[in-house]
């Protein structure tokens, strides 16, 4: 079991106290002996000093007790622990340092550093994994170029894997082999990696546009091998995106990825040694959804693109962590863009960025893009990091269009190639290249908060022009109470309301003020205002528009995701009037629908994303006390009207895509995504045919997309056939922990009135287990977004997730900590459920041996 403490006063690291490392560590060789129960490493480091001072060198270590402390070969007793740090006191400019330590993997139930899964030796080490498996200035401005050598016994592990490009193998006594790799590549240690177990390859190779051939392998376990093809297949079409794209090559000989079982994240980016949680590289028909091949293909896409925007140039320290991230998934997002409809992606995106970061800028945890300080860093991989910064990229990007935002990325790939950069960095290059003063942008980076931007229309016939009021604030977050304005990229149109034409064309008005003011002339008719089309700016926008004029933009706009917009907003407005006043009028709703439905122009796949109403966790954001059995019911009133109203509708829309055989392509999923939608409205009508009608596509489904949907629609209720197909479920893939989560998360989102009680059985199931990640996601953290079940008034949801984090904790601090922010949205609720979450959480403090992990999470929650 790890060691883990509590503490009372924690120690915050502050990005204003950022200093320059003491010593710089170019060259470092390891030499493991591996096993799970003990591995032996010894590490020679060479050691220089950085600049004039007097100051010994510090090794960072976690759990480590050095065996033996070498300084220039000799044996050495000059040295002190102080904490976890090896301490030692030199003098001169360079010297030859060794350790050797032993560690236990099997029994590193963190999954950090060195550990065991499934009977695979792998590393994790961002972002502060290596100090656990040897002594080393573990800081992400340290690069080295590393020379590994790992022997192991060779039937338990026949495959021993590295950082960079193999340099020799062999056998050794009494049954073990050895190899050697090297990394000429400098890096620091976070991403360093290896991996060592019985397993498979999927092999192929590319050849970059250079002419060199890379051999490329995915590594799984025998059984798995066949559902690695599509990852392959995505790696090699990244390989030439990314080329073609942004100009990067792969420099390697070699590009390894592994796939694990247990896995804190999704997966890393290690140089030339990709590891992955094994979600998101195993895939076939009939276990993995379009969803998760379209995951599949994006990770990755991002784990790849990594190679550049965040190995060959990482970042200075770890307040610049979305220098990398930020990048990486505006680039892996476009990328996935290109693959299919742009449209649908951004949606997707937007989605994602509204059920995560808008929540976490709107609570307690709101932290800037660039955080000023933090207790435990692994607490800063947030959606803010990752989903907000990547809209810092795109807004740069629109800002200087298309050819100078590539100038720029020229520039700065080539400028720090090598080195440890910074947000500034990036931003400087972004206005040399694209010649424009990004100085006040750079709030981005520093406010915390989503804008609120209020526009208004108001014309003047007699003129002939219209006027667009524009006007921002950014409300106060923990620790910034008063707000600078924000530059704000919108992309404006007007359309006539009686023509639908065009009035003016789209214009790109950068609002960096708080007020603004937009002349539009030659206006002859009433305009209706399409803006922040594209989602150009991360805001939230608030308008005059009427129910009439959404439901005409949603049928009219030529931006895509415009018309997507305003269909969810007359959607969500009408939700919010149901819940204020127990009643709406649903006809603009209903109509506005139809005329979606009917409009054989459009893909299926953005039909079904505009069709879908907003969550009950959306609408929750938009009110100021959530109540979420009243939400349930005013949403799920507008499903069975919509549902009863357009039922011929769905049907025929069911009819049209029934039939329809897997193939992944984007008009193949288009057409299960919008089955599966109508099959859900044509279950919220009430039809009596709705629960067989789904039974029958579950036990037909030649793939786990139709499959999934049809036991989520059945998921609902409480008929015969969900029980049946809920035990065949289980029977057909229970050997598969990767299907089985579904089985766990499908009934953990239902919305049954009894499934707070059911998820409280599942826990005691003999399938689920804290100790792997994926496993307590799919049942904790998908019932923590189930908003209604996990409010249930009797707060037993609440105990319930706080039972789960405390044990989790004790095992896993890392993942136990991300699943705890729903807890700390207490201030939304009704006095009766924002007293029994505090409870909960200080029960989480009060908790002996609580990790710091937590303890950040929990008392930044209750503050």
């Amino acid at each position: 079991m790890p060691d883990v403490q509590a503490t009372a006063q924690p120690t915050v690291t502050r990005r204003e106290e950022y200093r320059a490392p003491d010593w710089m560590v170019p060259e470092i060789t390891l030499d493991f002996d591996l096993g799970a129960e003990a591995t032996r490493v010894r590490a020679t480091l060479t050691v220089e000093r950085n600049g004039p001072h007097d100051r010994p060198l510090r090794l960072d270590g976690e759990g480590l007790a050095p065996e033996r402390v070498l300084i220039d070969g000799e044996a050495s007793d000059a040295w002190r622990m102080d904490g976890g740090t090896l301490e030692i006191a030199l003098a001169g400019e360079r010297h030859e340092i060794g350790t050797e330590v032993v560690i236990a993997p099997e029994r590193n139930t963190q999954l950090m550093g060195l550990y065991a899964s499934g009977g695979i030796l792998c590393t994790q080490c961002e972002a502060e994994g290596f100090r656990r498996i040897t002594f080393f200035p573990d800081r992400p401005d340290v690069l080295s170029r590393y020379r590994v050598t790992m022997t192991a016994d060779k039937a338990r592990y026949p495959v021993l894997l590295a950082n960079g490009d193999p340099v020799a193998s062999g056998d050794a006594e009494d049954g073990r082999h050895w190899a050697k790799w090297h990394d000429p590549f400098p890096k620091p240690s976070y991403l360093f990696a290896l991996v060592a177990g019985d397993l498979a390859a999927n092999r192929d190779t590319f050849t970059t546009r250079s002419g060199r051939t890379v051999d490329l392998a995915i590594w799984v376990r025998e059984r798995d091998l066949p559902r690695t093809d599509h990852a392959l297949r995505a790696l090699k079409t990244a390989m030439t995106w990314d080329e073609q794209t942004y100009g990067r090559e792969y420099d390697l000989d070699v590009f390894n990825i592994v796939a694990v079982d247990d896995f804190n994240f999704g997966a890393m980016e290690n140089k030339g040694l990709n590891i992955f949680n094994s979600r998101y590289i195993l895939a076939d028909p009939d276990t993995a959804t379009d969803h998760d091949y379209d995951g599949i293909a994006g990770v990755v896409a991002h784990e790849y693109f990594h190679n550049w925007s965040g190995n060959r140039v990482t970042c200075r320290d770890w307040f610049q962590l979305s220098l990398k991230e930020g990048f990486t998934v505006f680039r892996d997002q476009s990328f996935s863009a290109d693959q299919g409809s742009h449209a649908v992606k951004r949606i997707e995106d937007v989605r994602t960025l509204r059920a995560a970061q808008f929540p976490e800028d709107a609570g307690p945890l709101a932290h800037p893009v660039r955080p000023d300080s933090y207790q435990e860093i692994s607490n800063f991989y947030t959606a803010t990091i990752y989903n907000k910064g990547a809209e810092l990229i795109r807004m740069m990007a629109t800002i200087l269009g298309e050819e100078k935002f590539r100038r720029a990325t020229d520039l700065y790939f080539d400028r720090f190639d090598g080195t440890a950069a910074t947000c500034e960095d990036f931003v400087t290059c972004m206005e040399e290249a694209g010649e424009v003063d990004l100085i006040p942008f750079r709030r981005w980076y520093s406010q915390a908060g989503t804008p609120r931007v209020t526009a208004t229309v108001r014309h003047e016939p007699g003129s002939a022009r219209a006027l667009v009021k524009l006007s921002q604030r950014v409300p106060p977050t923990p620790g910034q109470p008063a707000k600078q304005p924000m530059v704000l990229p919108l992309r404006l149109k007007l359309f006539g309301a009686e023509t639908g034409q065009e009035l003016a064309p789209e214009e790109l008005v950068l609002l960096s003020d708080e007020h603004a003011e937009i002349a539009f002339e030659g206006v002859t008719e009433r305009p209706v205002l399409s803006i922040n089309r594209g989602f150009s700016a991360p805001v939230i926008v608030e308008t005059n528009r009427t129910a009439a004029d959404l439901a005409f933009l949603s049928a009219h706009d030529d931006d895509p995701f415009a018309r997507y917009e305003a269909m969810q907003q007359l959607m969500l407005d009408t939700l919010v009037a149901g819940v204020t006043h127990g009643r709406a009028d649903h006809a603009d709703v209903v109509e506005a629908v139809r005329h979606t439905l009917a409009d054989e122009t459009l893909d299926p796949a953005f039909i079904a994303e505009a069709v879908l109403l907003p969550s009950e966790s959306f609408v929750g954001d938009q009110m100021e006390v959530v109540d979420p059995d009243t939400i349930h019911r005013a949403r799920e009133t507008l499903r069975r009207d919509l549902g009863r109203m357009l039922e011929g509708e769905w049907r025929r829309a069911y009819e049209r895509s029934r039939a329809n055989r897997f193939e992944y392509s984007p008009a193949a999923k288009g057409a299960r995504r919008l089955k599966s939608v109508a099959l859900g409205y044509i279950d919220a009508s009430g039809a009596p045919d709705a629960a067989s009608l789904a039974f029958v596509q579950f036990e037909h489904a030649d793939n786990m997309t139709d499959r999934q949907g049809a036991l989520t629609t059945l998921a609902g209720g409480t008929s015969k056939e969900w029980v049946a197909a809920l035990d065949i479920f289980y029977n057909r893939y229970s050997d598969n922990a990767l299907v089985l989560d579904k089985w766990f998360s499908t009934q953990a989102l239902s919305s049954r009135d009894d499934a707070a009680e059911q998820v409280e059985e599942l826990a005691r199931h003999r399938d689920f287990t804290l100790a792997n990640p994926n496993r307590a996601r799919a049942l904790i953290g998908a019932f923590s977004v189930n908003q209604r079940a996990f409010h249930h008034p009797s707060g037993r949801g609440y105990r319930f997730l706080a039972d789960q984090l405390i044990a989790l904790d004790k095992l896993n601090p890392q993942t136990a900590a991300k699943l705890l922010p729903p807890l700390g949205r207490w201030r939304r609720f009704d006095q009766k459920r924002a007293r029994m979450m505090r409870e909960q959480l200080q029960r989480i403090l009060a908790t002996p041996g609580l990790s710091k992990d937590m303890f950040e999470q929990a008392s930044k929650s209750l503050e």
